[in-house]
């Protein structure tokens, strides 16, 4: 059985307190027009100080250093959306980039194997995750937060902290890699197949408004027989094997596995990510399409402060304001009062 979301975006737009927009940018939402509105600030910003920053090469080098980021933000945009967090899918990604490369290499350069079994630990260390916080009762940020030490931890002892392998010797990594279809590298296109595929579920069928449900109000979707466990260990199990796809394709990309070279800090970019795209951290809001905005806001911002020469410590400082912008920006539209303050 299933119940309709309660996410503020289905509210009847004439009962809404945000203020009116023409029609044709009705659908945007205001999330989205700030989100385009300040892409195309830092894009105008930083194209102007440099020539080179809006050349199609260098827009193809944002798309490829973005699409590890935008898978994570993707999934992690549907475990928040159920009022979870996974703050270990970075490490998860270490893991898998490991275990691909090793199996690959173990096995006679079988690309297929080695693929299939990062995959394979990407569902079971999901699994496990979503059966700590179910059957544990542990609060997900402190699972996932111990989940992040620990997969980090695997990756680095069976690879005994080296990068592992070495793939650019087979062609279906090189095409993973470096490969282009219809003029997109081919890590582009994964990353759009896999946003359409998570939207059109979210969006049109009843799993998806499931988990608005589950987010929005977790003890009405119970009581309207929603088996919120087995949802909730479906979605971290997801989340595995879009992490483990993450890993392969950075393996891909770097030509060996990366235990933590490559992933370490993943998790704070999808998070930060998926709470500028919108979602409501508490849960019961978020969508696709605002977290891939932000995906490309961020890459934009990263690669223009790369390009420009500022350390690159200040981009983990322009993060983190992001991240507490995007949260401040939710709690004042929601009407929460703040913590120790009077109503």
């Amino acid at each position: 059985m299933s119940i309709t979301s309660t996410s503020p975006d289905t509210k009847n737009p004439a009962n809404s307190s945000e203020p009116l927009r023409p029609k044709r940018f009705a659908g945007l939402g205001g999330q989205n027009l700030s989100l385009i509105g300040a892409l195309l600030l830092v894009l105008v910003l930083f194209g102007t100080l440099n020539e080179n920053y809006l050349s199609l090469s260098n827009m193809q080098v944002i798309a490829e250093a973005a699409t590890i980021t935008g898978l994570l933000a993707v999934v992690q945009t549907v475990v928040i959306i159920c009022g979870g967090l996974d703050i270990s899918v970075g490490s998860q990604v270490g893991v898998a980039s490991v275990v691909s490369a090793m199996v690959f290499t173990g096995t006679g350069s079988n690309a297929v194997v080695g693929m299939l079994a990062a995959i394979g630990v990407g569902v079971l260390v999901g699994v496990v995750n979503g059966l700590v916080i179910v059957y544990g009762r542990v609060n997900p940020t402190i699972a996932t937060l111990a989940g992040l030490a620990a997969y980090k931890g695997l990756a680095q002892l069976l690879s005994d902290g080296r990068a592992q392998g070495y793939v650019l010797s087979n062609d279906f990594f090189v095409f993973l890699g470096r490969g282009k279809i219809a003029g997109l590298p081919v890590m582009v296109w994964i990353l759009v197949v896999t946003a359409l595929a998570v939207h059109l579920m979210l969006k049109y069928t009843d799993i998806g408004r499931n988990l608005y449900a589950i987010g929005g109000n977790d003890t009405a979707a119970r009581l309207a027989g929603i088996n919120i466990n087995k949802y909730l260990i479906a979605v971290y199990a997801l989340i595995g094997v879009v992490a483990a796809i993450a890993g392969i394709l950075l393996t891909a990309r770097t030509g060996s596995g990366q235990p933590v070279s490559g992933s370490e800090g993943l998790e704070l970019k999808a998070i930060t990510a998926a709470a500028l795209g919108g979602c409501a951290l508490k849960g019961g809001k978020g969508s696709i399409g605002g977290t891939l905005l932000a995906v490309a806001l961020l890459g934009c911002l990263e690669n223009g402060l790369t390009v420009e020469g500022i350390n690159t410590f200040w981009q983990n400082v322009a993060q983190g304001a992001l991240l507490v912008i995007a949260v401040v920006i939710q709690q004042r539209r929601s009407g929460e009062r703040a913590v120790g303050l009077p109503h």
